[in-house]
């Protein structure tokens, strides 16, 4: 585990190349898949203010969009197995720029409900699957180190949204800035465009299990067998627990600090604080699951990075004044960068490249749900007990005991694929064993036929 690159593809993935073209490409697309939304948040006081809405009715445009872009992984991978990532990608890019567009003459809040979060939250789904899927068609050897650095996408390009966005907003206003935005989105169908199908090269002595034509015309679906396979069912329980708690504690960071009497720029620093340690370690993190020490058990790795948060969390009301909060700031860049880097190369470890686009769909569809719920959640155990820590104390429960729990499970899981690799291997030596006998045997036959 994994299994060889022939085994699982049917061809030699070239590690390299245009490999890297396509990273950059992932990297763009990724990053404004998961930077996007965010970055949006810059505007709302003024759109609260243009439509006389409340902050949670304007909080939702978010949501909605995330909700959408989570909820379209089937649709976008039912795209991807059919058609491939390129044009699925484009398509998204021209949606997401479409949708700014149009929101630019919104006339109410359900409009921008409609624009940005349905249209634009659609758009951003078919950027992320197809950016994912198309590397575990590239890479196999350095595949770690490639998901690592398309995922370091997400902070870098947030952290260049965010100054931009407040730039078109002083200059522009939201509907002027929303308007740039779109065009800016266009980009997306550069990145879709380095995206081309990999030259498949087939080595001259394939071994048993490429993927036939029978399972390509399945492939065109959404494989739901993946609701039997040992590690997707592990790896899915673990998820869905550890969303409730994954994005609340980086949403509350800097309220947390104002909360403690600190300035508001000091809080702010701290996400900045927060941001360029996740962009270093992203990297680092892919290239550490790239070593031959930590790839072969890479999800004991991920079951590590989602524990020390955990970790993080239940530390962090402990922790003392600013100082205290600068450090945590750090662990929790350093813990948030490790899953992130790392949350869908388990993933593609688990299921295969060639089941990845399947397993991606059904994976985001039912995490739409705990990615929703978590911030709500932590937010009203603060309005519950006016204090922060509870929350905190909260998130740190919903990682530490995901991240047990797929340790645990993934111990015995290895050891059942040892086993499982074994007897697979001593049904294969007994296949050829007979094979030999028999063939010996006609070769005996055809001798004794000959002389007589």
């Amino acid at each position: 585990m994994p299994p060889a690159a022939t085994t699982s593809l049917g061809y030699s993935p070239p590690d390299g190349g245009w490999g890297w073209a396509v990273v950059f490409g992932s990297f763009i697309s990724i990053g404004f898949s998961y930077a996007f939304p965010k970055s949006l948040t810059i505007y709302f006081k003024e759109i609260q203010e243009y439509f006389s809405v409340s902050y949670s009715e304007i909080a939702w445009v978010s949501s909605v969009m995330l909700a959408s872009m989570y909820a379209g992984g089937p649709v976008s991978s039912v795209l991807v197995n059919r058609y491939g990532s390129r044009p699925v990608v484009m398509v998204g890019g021209v949606m997401v720029g479409t949708a700014m567009l149009l929101a630019s003459f919104g006339t109410s809040i359900m409009h921008l409900y409609l624009c940005v979060g349905l249209i634009g939250g659609f758009g951003l789904a078919f950027n992320l699957q197809p950016a994912l899927t198309i590397i575990g068609t590239y890479f196999q050897v350095k595949r770690p180190l490639a998901n690592g650095l398309a995922m370091t996408g997400s902070p870098v390009i947030l952290s260049t949204l965010a100054p931009l966005n407040q730039f078109l907003f002083d200059s522009f206003g939201w509907r002027g800035s929303f308007l740039i935005l779109g065009s800016i989105c266009l980009n997306c169908c550069v990145a879709g465009s380095l995206m081309r199908p990999v030259t498949k090269v087939v080595p001259p002595k394939p071994g048993p299990g490429p993927p036939g034509k029978s399972q390509s015309c399945a492939e065109r679906f959404i494989d739901f067998s993946l609701f039997k396979h040992r590690g997707f069912l592990i790896y899915l329980v673990g998820n869905v627990v550890l969303f409730f708690g994954f994005f609340a504690p980086v949403v509350f960071l800097a309220p947390y600090a104002k909360h403690q009497g600190i300035d508001e720029y000091s809080a702010a620093l701290l996400l900045t604080i927060f941001a360029l340690v996740d962009m270093f370690i992203r990297p680092v993190t892919g290239f550490l699951g790239n070593t031959k020490l930590v790839r072969p058990k890479i999800q004991y790795f991920f079951s590590f990075a989602v524990s020390y948060n955990g970790i993080c969390h239940l530390l962090c009301p402990l922790l003392p004044g600013y100082a205290g909060l600068v450090g945590y700031a750090v662990i929790l860049g350093l813990g948030f960068g490790m899953v992130s880097a790392l949350l869908f190369e388990v993933l593609m470890d688990l299921v295969g490249a060639h089941r990845f686009s399947s397993a991606v769909g059904l994976v985001t569809i039912i995490e739409c749900g705990p990615v929703l719920l978590g911030p709500p959640i932590s937010g009203a155990l603060v309005d519950a007990y006016g204090d922060y820590k509870y929350m905190y104390y909260a998130c740190g429960v919903f990682m530490l005991a995901p991240g047990i729990f797929l340790f645990v499970m993934h111990y015995f899981n290895y050891k059942k694929l040892e086993e499982e690799q074994r007897q697979s291997v001593a049904v294969e030596m007994r296949t050829s064993e007979e094979t030999v006998q028999l063939n010996m045997s006609q070769s005996d036959k055809s001798t004794n036929k000959a002389h007589g």
